[in-house]
């Protein structure tokens, strides 16, 4: 019993300085972690910085005031500081190789929030899914799709991918082709065509429709009109003035080649 107690007496004789200063130094620490981090909060509150990208560059910072604290108190232990880096490192390696598919993730966040290439509510396509941005986290970009179905992309693959968003600009380009007969005046379609384009509620006058003859292919004229509209109503219009145009080509007695052949058809089983 006296040689466990004189044992004891030794290791505080030796390391008690040690552990005390190690106390001293983890307190003091900590209370000052807490102070930067709530400079840190203050000056990130004042730039235009998304709120996720405040709160994840605060926590990095956080852990990396933490980390250099343990290796200080390490280093005041008396602990070797190459056993210490070596098992770090180790730890790292292998943490990094588990949540490979996560940090490429939470990587991709980060850019999205930094470089805004789309927002909640835009239109996107991106990495084969396309729809409505229904909410952007620090891992998942949320989609919903037309038909109402929810579509979770990583952030990783929508970052090393082509993001088409398609509600960025206030205006959009409707395209629009029709197959005409070759024996119908050229100039006529035109004018028809782009009589019902400018008729067409939701198309804007300036810039200006455009209707023109754009391909030929055998015994059939490629005309392609196009409008421009604004981007909450484009299908709107879409629709409306692909209507307007076959009912105006119709009016106009202008056939699709592929209906003539249907009606000859249908005579001559007659």
């Amino acid at each position: 019993m006296e040689e466990f107690v004189q044992k004891g007496i030794e290791l505080l004789t030796t390391y008690g300085g040690k552990i005390a200063l190690a106390i001293l130094v983890l307190v003091v620490g900590a209370i000052i972690i807490k102070l930067l981090s709530k400079a840190v909060k203050k000056a990130l509150s004042k730039t235009k910085l998304d709120a996720m990208v405040q709160t994840v560059i605060r926590k990095v910072v956080k852990i990396l005031l933490a980390v250099i604290l343990v290796i200080g108190i390490v280093e005041i232990l008396g602990v070797p500081m190459t056993s210490v880096v070596a098992l770090m490192a180790s730890g790292g390696l292998a943490i990094g190789l588990a949540l490979q598919g996560a940090l490429s993730n939470f990587a991709g966040g980060i850019m999205i929030f930094l470089f805004h290439p789309f927002k909640v509510g835009d239109y996107i396509e991106s990495t084969g899914a396309e729809g409505f941005v229904q909410d952007i986290s620090i891992f998942y970009t949320t989609l919903k799709t037309l038909d109402n179905k929810k579509v979770f992309v990583p952030n990783g693959d929508i970052m090393n991918a082509n993001i088409t968003n398609y509600t960025a600009e206030n205006i959009r380009r409707i395209d629009q082709s029709y197959k005409i007969t070759n024996d119908i005046d050229a100039e006529f379609v035109k004018t028809v065509m782009l009589k019902a384009a400018t008729e067409t509620q939701g198309v804007l006058a300036d810039p200006a429709p455009f209707a023109r003859m754009t391909a030929v292919d055998d015994d059939t004229y490629i005309f392609e009109v196009r409008a421009w509209c604004e981007t909450p109503k484009y299908w709107e219009v879409y629709f409306d003035l692909m209507e307007n145009c076959s009912k105006s080509l119709a009016e106009n007695g202008i056939d699709d080649p592929e209906e003539r052949i249907a009606v000859r058809l249908v005579k001559e089983d007659d």
